[in-house]
This record gives C-alpha cells, sequence and structure tokens, in this order.
C-alpha cells in the first residue's frame, strides 16, 4: 500500500510540469527509440549479409580427389579420381552435419547457338540438388530431374551470362545448344547471383545431368582447357613407339568405334567417377563436425590405413565467411555504442531537472518532514519520479523505434529484423537510467534540514 501511495504522490508532482516532465523524457525517448532502431537495422543487415555469404558457398564443402604423382612430380589435385557417386550417398545418409549434396563433373568446351558461340570457366554435370546446396533459385523454366540424370538426357540449365552472350538476352526455353557436337535443350534459366568471393562470374555456368556430361561430353575425366576440336600436332614432333620404328605391325582384330559412335552410344561402365563432391553444411559452426565426419567415412570407404594419407582433400570458406561476420558484428556493435551514449545524455537531463525540481520544491520537503516524513521516503519519492519519467520515456522509445524501422524497411526498403531481447534490454535500461541519475538528486532531497527548507524562500 505504500509503495501505492508513493507512487501516486510521484505522478501528482510529475502532472504539475506537464511540459517539462515531457521535454525532459524526451532524451530518453529519443535514446530507446535510437536502440531498439540501430539493432533491428543491425540484426536485419547482419542476416542480409549472412545470407548473401551462404548463397556465394560459405557453409559449403567442396570434395576434390586425390592427387596423381609420377617420378616425385605431383600433378595437383583432382588429376587421380577417388570419388563415386555412391561416395556422395553416404555422405548424405552418415554424416548428420550434412543436409544437401551434389556431385560434379567438369567440362569446359564450347557452346554453340547459332552463329554465335562462348566458352564458359565450366560447364558442371550434377544433379537437381545443386541448387539446393547452393540455395540457387530459377528465374524462369525448371531444373532437370533426377530420370533425367539416370536416362542421361540432353537437357541444361543456363545462367544469366549465357543468355545474354548466346541469346542476346531473349528467353532461351525449348532452344537448343550444342555443348561439343552434342545438342542440349534449354530447360531452364538461373536467377542473377554476381561475382563469387575469388572474382568469377558466377552467372556464367551451364547445369546438365552428370551423366550426360560424363558419358556424351567429357568421355573421361574433366578438363580444365578448352576442349574444342582436337588439332594434330606436327608429325616431325611425335615420339615414335617400337610399332611405329618397324614396319609390320600388328593391326587390331575388331574396328575401334569413333568418337561420335562413342556419344552417340555411350557406354556407362559399372564405377564412375565423379570429379567433385560439393556439400552444403547445416549451419557454419558445424563445418569443423562435418569435415571430420566425412574424412571418417571416406577413409572407411576408400580402405585408406591409418596413417596412409588422403586419397582426396575437403576445402571450405571458414575464413571468408569468420573475416564477413566479424565486420558486421562490429558495425552492429558501434551503433549500438552511439545509441547507448544518446541514452546516457537523456539521463543527464533527468537528472540536471530533478535537481531544478528539488530547489523548486524546498519549502514542500521542509513541510513534509515537519509532519513526519522521514528522509528514506523523501529519497524514496523523488527516486520514484526519475524512474517513472525513464519508464514512460522507454516505452515511447520503444514504440517509436519500431515504427522508425517499419519506416525504413519500407521507404529504403533496407532489411530490419524484429528483436524481442533489444526490446526488454531497452526497457531495463531506462530503469536503470532513472535510477542511476535519480538517485543523487534524490539523496540530496532527502538530506536537507527540516528547518532551513522551511525558511528557503
Amino acid at each position: 500500500m505504500r509503495v501505492y501511495r508513493i507512487l501516486r504522490t510521484a505522478v501528482r508532482a510529475l502532472r504539475r510540469n506537464i511540459m517539462r516532465s515531457t521535454l525532459t523524457t524526451l532524451g530518453i525517448v529519443i535514446g530507446c527509440a535510437s536502440v531498439i532502431a540501430m539493432i533491428e537495422i543491425g540484426q536485419g543487415s547482419a542476416t542480409a549479409v549472412r545470407k548473401s555469404i551462404e548463397s556465394m558457398g560459405s557453409n559449403n564443402l567442396l570434395i576434390q580427389s586425390g592427387t596423381a604423382a609420377s617420378g616425385g612430380v605431383s600433378f595437383g589435385s583432382g588429376t587421380i579420381l577417388t570419388l563415386t557417386p555412391g561416395d556422395g550417398e553416404a555422405i548424405l545418409a552418415e554424416c548428420p552435419a550434412v543436409d544437401a549434396l551434389a556431385p560434379l563433373v567438369r567440362v569446359r568446351p564450347q557452346l554453340v547457338y547459332g552463329n554465335r558461340n562462348w566458352v564458359p570457366p565450366y560447364i558442371y554435370g550434377t544433379v537437381p540438388e545443386y541448387l539446393d546446396v547452393r540455395e540457387w533459385n530459377l528465374a524462369e523454366g525448371d531444373v532437370f530431374s533426377d530420370r533425367d540424370v539416370r536416362n542421361g538426357s540432353k537437357v541444361c540449365v543456363v545462367g544469366q551470362t549465357i543468355v545474354r552472350e548466346l541469346f542476346d538476352g531473349q528467353s532461351p526455353l525449348g532452344k537448343e545448344i550444342r555443348i561439343k557436337s552434342v545438342p542440349f535443350r534449354v530447360v531452364g534459366v538461373l536467377t542473377r547471383k554476381g561475382a563469387s568471393m575469388t572474382g568469377l562470374d558466377q552467372d556464367d555456368l551451364v547445369l546438365a545431368p552428370w551423366t550426360t556430361i560424363k558419358y556424351r561430353v567429357a568421355g573421361t575425366s574433366a578438363q580444365t582447357a578448352v576442349q574444342t576440336a582436337t588439332v594434330a600436332g606436327d608429325p616431325s614432333q611425335r615420339i615414335n613407339t617400337l610399332s611405329q620404328l618397324y614396319p609390320g605391325s600388328m593391326t587390331g582384330l575388331y574396328p575401334v568405334p569413333s568418337a561420335a559412335q562413342l556419344a552417340n552410344t555411350p557406354q556407362p561402365v559399372r564405377f564412375a567417377n565423379v570429379d567433385q563432391l560439393l556439400a552444403r553444411v547445416v549451419t557454419e559452426d558445424q563445418i569443423p563436425v562435418a569435415m571430420r565426419q566425412i574424412t571418417e567415412l571416406l577413409r572407411e570407404r576408400h580402405r585408406i590405413r591409418s596413417g596412409e594419407p588422403d586419397d582426396f582433400n575437403i576445402r571450405d570458406m571458414t575464413e571468408m565467411a569468420r573475416t564477413m561476420s566479424s565486420t558486421t558484428k562490429l558495425m552492429s556493435w558501434l551503433l549500438l555504442i552511439v545509441a547507448c551514449i544518446s541514452l546516457v545524455v537523456g539521463g543527464v537531463g533527468i537528472m540536471n531537472i530533478m535537481l531544478v525540481s528539488v530547489t523548486e520544491r524546498t519549502r514542500e520537503i521542509g513541510l513534509r518532514m515537519a509532519v513526519g516524513a522521514r528522509a528514506r521516503d523523501i529519497l524514496r519519492q523523488f527516486l520514484v519520479e526519475a524512474i517513472v519519467l525513464c519508464l514512460l520515456g522507454g516505452i515511447m522509445g520503444i514504440v517509436l523505434g519500431r515504427l522508425g524501422s517499419m519506416v525504413v524497411t519500407s521507404l529504403l526498403k533496407w532489411p530490419t529484423e524484429t528483436s524481442i531481447p533489444a526490446v526488454v534490454a531497452a526497457f531495463l535500461v531506462s530503469a536503470s537510467v532513472g535510477i542511476a541519475f535519480g538517485y543523487y538528486p534524490a539523496w540530496k532531497a532527502s538530506r536537507l534540514d527540516p528547518i532551513e527548507a522551511l525558511r528557503y524562500e
């Protein structure tokens, strides 16, 4: 009951000067609104940046084949094919940290459409799940199906750069392009993605079923050079073999199929290799866990003994993602510090007005003490007044901050994200500011001498 009386007395005292009370809370209103708006804008921007980084592959793991070596010379990663589609299926089934995976077969031949031609950095043979791994959407059309992968269908999905260079910006759906003399029908167009972290144009891409690319286009492993028509070398520069040195060499009993015959009637083998496996990790925090799970599984599947080197390697983008994440966190902290400074300024304003109020109400304080009010009652009254001012300002600031973030989203199209912890923190900070900056004026009022206070003019 005493708390209610103190609160009612404080509200009555504040209502005597409504304009001054309103102006006093203005600093807290601006401070809380700044905190709410800055945190929501900062979190929205951080989320947008994180999604942008993830779309560029920050939560992807690239599993490459092993390294071939001869005479002490290593030929680099991927020169010996040790990965299979079965490895990808096993990873997806037995590694909980991986939620999507796509095998890749890479080639780089020339694309031809009408009188136009283009050589993209890579043409990927993959599966429909590749779009899930890269978090990539379609601008129009549809992606090829698992049935197309099983049947080796000659269909493909192209990026925006291919549309611009080969089709002059026109819709390519239903049209045919030739990849190494093999016709492919375009069934879908990818959305624009821009450059990758390494500066490579991600839109300069063609996706097709990996079975079609491997058996109809590549024939064997992926080649990083441009796979155009083979040009015969200078005969004088060729190295002779024993069969060429001496006449009467044995001829084959059966005719050797031509390249066109092999492309038209491919002979899939039982043990099919792929160049790479692209896996998507559930979250960036689980990247080390996913790498450990994949390493243990592949070593077991490939029969690698303890102490022997891996016949594969795993690459990730953790360092780039960590750098971008630290940058966004730094900006969020800077915005929060600026908003907190405005809260401190508002608290100083409240302390100043409360000191003025104590000076103006000196006779009132002396009269209360003369009729029996104790020092702690005076302390509580002025402290409650300061807290009420800050809480009212905090509530108004929370509402204003939410409205401000909504206006920013609607007008400037900046991403914002509602933060309940920020609202609770702003409310608690408002009360803390009232206690911190209202205590000294309340303490000063409680220390007044009743006789001197009654004499004060």
